[in-house]
């Protein structure tokens, strides 16, 4: 039964670790208007709106910023672009 619950335990921390590592690292590059962007690391890309860092009530791993955009009911960007 032990063995059982461990196996158990260990699998979910696996899987909680998996989504908490869904980032992706961005080469820093150069804007059109000469502005330098380091290099930084962003969620991963998906089809979700309220998973992404700068949504509201989740927080930058790296700075530690919690999300300042509303959530939106429907999973989907607000319109005008949010």
């Amino acid at each position: 039964m032990k063995l059982t619950l461990s196996v158990v335990a260990l699998g979910l921390a696996m899987l909680m670790s998996l989504s908490a590592s869904a980032q992706v690292a961005v080469d820093g590059y150069t804007r059109r208007d000469g502005t330098y962007v380091a290099p930084h690391y962003r969620s991963s890309p998906d089809r979700s709106y309220n998973n992404n860092w700068s949504v509201s009530p989740n927080y930058n791993p790296y700075s530690g910023e919690r999300g300042t955009r509303q959530p939106s009911w429907d999973d989907r960007p607000p319109r005008g672009g949010g």
